[in-house]
């Protein structure tokens, strides 16, 4: 499918670029959250006649992000869940809860900007990235810990507090960083959009 950007995109372009794309990937993701249109000529027309407002917006938008980032700075959020002695979760940790974590730190972030591969299912500290916008991302430290003293723990050591079968000692479990971007929606209940509720003069912001 055939799209106008009207954001940067990471691996696809910059604004106004008329890009080709798999078609499940602009309905999932690029058309409902506002960051491009069909490349017919009724849109590249009206793109052309609003490139200016669409350049400013985006220019204030960025500006927006950067000042979040610089406020977010070193950010460390320590998520508590139950996991068996080998650091397995009971159930794992989403981009919501990880949103849901920065949001109690103060930050106004929203699970859509969260970049993960795939749901945490293990103790330690994640490196992860924020996409706050098209050309501004942030970089933060998720430690998934069974309490707050043990999160605590690990920050400190750099290692998982799990069991060690042979040894009655903490086994190090790296940092792992997740950061391909996710081109489809991270939970299930994100809504899938339709063509019928794709409108080609959707608003751009």
């Amino acid at each position: 499918m055939e799209i106008v950007l009207l954001e940067r995109v990471e691996k696809l372009g910059k604004i106004g670029d008329v890009v080709n794309v798999k078609p499940g990937y602009a309905r999932n993701f690029l058309l409902p959250r506002g960051k491009a249109l069909r490349a017919n000529k009724q849109n590249l027309v009206k793109f052309e006649a609003e490139r200016s407002a669409i350049e400013a917006r985006n220019a204030d938008d960025r500006k927006q992000a950067e000042i979040l980032s610089d406020s977010i700075g070193d950010l460390t959020v320590n998520l508590v869940r139950a996991a068996s002695e080998m650091g397995q979760l009971y159930g794992s940790v989403t981009s919501r809860d990880i949103a849901e974590a920065v949001k109690q730190a103060g930050f106004d972030v929203d699970k859509k900007n969260v970049v993960m591969d795939s749901a945490i299912k293990t103790l330690g500290l994640f490196s992860i990235r924020l996409t706050l916008h098209g050309e501004v991302t942030k970089q933060i430290i998720v430690n998934i810990a069974r309490s707050l003293e043990e999160a605590k723990t690990q920050l400190q050591s750099g290692k998982a507090v799990i069991s060690n079968l042979d040894e009655d000692d903490n086994v190090e479990i790296p940092a792992v960083q997740l950061h391909k971007e996710n081109t489809e929606t991270s939970d299930a209940d994100d809504s899938i959009a339709d063509d019928s509720i794709l409108d080609d003069t959707q608003d751009t912001e």
